[in-house]
């Protein structure tokens, strides 16, 4: 069989050429495929039944469900630390675990809120569910969770490229400071948040952007903030109880302003999340339409989003007294990332199935948040609220023809606006809950992804304590 190595257009490239000299084509997704050997250029640093690629709200829970069920697992995370856009983009609260006051996520995922909260690390805003957290002991807590569950960590390592046969993954290829180094798995799980390894492996994605992608906001801690006052009491924190937590007063002072001819950028909300310190709110205000994707673009839009982070802080000190003494204490390690690659999977959850809470025979995982649309230009946003609770398939996690392949978190297969709710990092857990699960259960059935039995595996999540 054709053993191909895909690698993403990069320095990797350069090193494909020079081993297999005349055997590298250019694709149509923008990755280039080697036919030569890699071996010696990657060797295998290790062989597990399970490889997770990614180590944020899906992938560490991925990890855990996975190596919990018997699968020896390893986890790449290209940060030095757990979390995703919990620790990496600082996005605040957990969203959310309840629905009209009844919890609708369970298992794994609230077994981390809970140690969290015994940490001293997490509040729990009900009837919403939502979870306020503190963001070193969420690394501290993840950490712990994934080593104790026997989980091989490859920190600091980039995925660059996989190797298959057919559609098969044989092997991920990594660079860290030991250099190229690769993971041989029987399955392979994709919670890259970018569907980076699908998109490697030649998985097709949907193709149903219809315009720019919701924008990408760089959040940021703010200190010196007087979190005791009315206002933010108020707006702090996000149970639903005091209605919108969008903090309506200084939104129409920032509009206000810019309608007056000030220099401000566009934004949303803005939104203060409590981060358990007293004096720090979490900021979540800034916004730039922007491909995650595409390194230039990605980058160009960070360096206008920390700019426009202290403009926004020099106008929240003029124009509101909780904030007169406030200073950035803290800036997110990258922007925060609402939309990007998604699978065209065996099934895609439409926002008509969603909101409705259409019940599959294959549901694995649930949704509690209402559809959130971010507009790309301006401080528009688009909410649709759920009827009920919603229902994800076992399907949306899976494309047809990748037998070792899974995937979790928002790079499953949704349209748009389904994924403007399921992006929400409960969901994202509950969702890797399941990729963990299916792939330890393929192993020990020996099947295809593809071909597992869904009512044991729903039978298996429902003993974790999933609430499907």
């Amino acid at each position: 069989m054709d053993r191909r190595v895909f690698l993403k257009n990069s320095a990797a490239g350069a090193l494909a050429l020079a081993l297999a000299p005349g055997s590298v084509r250019a694709a149509s997704l923008g990755r280039s495929s080697v036919s030569g050997d890699f071996s010696k250029a990657a060797p295998v640093a290790g062989t597990y039944d399970v490889v997770v690629c990614g180590g944020g709200p899906a992938g560490f829970i991925a990890a855990t469900a996975s190596a919990r069920h018997g699968a020896k697992t390893a986890l790449i995370e290209r940060y030095g630390f757990l979390g995703g856009m919990a620790t990496m983009g600082y996005v605040a609260p957990i969203s959310e675990f309840a629905f009209n006051g009844e919890r609708v996520i369970g298992g794994i995922p609230w077994e981390f809120v809970k140690r969290l909260e015994d940490m001293g690390g997490a509040f729990v805003e009900w009837p919403k569910g939502n979870v306020d957290f503190d963001i070193e002991l969420y690394k501290l807590c993840a950490q712990r969770l994934v080593l104790e569950a026997g989980v091989d960590l490859y920190m600091h390592s980039s995925l660059i490229a996989c190797e298959t046969e057919g559609n098969r993954i044989c092997r991920v290829i990594i660079e860290n400071k030991n250099g190229l180094e690769s993971l041989q798995a029987g399955r392979f799980i994709d919670a890259t948040g970018d569907g980076d390894l699908a998109w490697l492996a030649g998985v097709p994605m949907q193709t149903d952007g219809g315009g720019e992608l919701q924008p990408s906001s760089f959040c940021f801690v703010l200190s010196g903030v007087d979190t005791d006052s009315e206002l933010m009491q108020r707006y702090m924190y996000h149970s639903g109880k005091k209605g919108s937590s969008e903090c309506k007063p200084i939104r129409e002072k920032l509009l206000t302003l810019k309608a007056k001819g000030a220099d401000l950028p566009d934004f949303g909300g803005p939104w203060f999340n409590s981060v358990m310190h007293k004096g720090s709110v979490a900021v979540n205000i800034t916004r730039a339409s922007a491909d995650s994707t595409d390194n230039r673009d990605f980058t160009s839009a960070e360096l206008r989003l920390r700019e426009d982070i202290f403009k926004f802080t020099g106008a929240l000190r003029k124009i509101a007294p909780e904030f007169k003494d406030c200073y950035v204490s803290s800036t997110a390690p990258q922007a925060g990332i609402r939309e990007s690659r998604r699978i065209l999977g065996v099934h895609t959850v439409t926002a008509d199935e969603y909101v409705s809470g259409m019940k599959y025979e294959d549901s694995i995982s649930r949704g509690a948040h209402q559809i959130d649309m971010h507009a790309s230009k301006g401080s528009g946003q688009v909410l649709v609220k759920l009827q009920q609770a919603a229902y994800v398939p076992y399907r949306a996690l899976i494309a047809g023809d990748f037998p070792n392949l899974l995937v979790a978190g928002r790079c499953i297969s949704a349209d748009r606006k389904a994924l403007a709710s399921l992006r929400v990092q409960a969901s994202c857990m509950s969702l890797g809950q399941a990729a963990g699960v299916a792939a330890a259960q393929s192993l020990k059935e020996g099947r295809a992804v593809q071909d597992i039995d869904t009512g044991v595996l729903v039978q298996t999540l429902r003993n974790l304590g999933a609430l499907i």
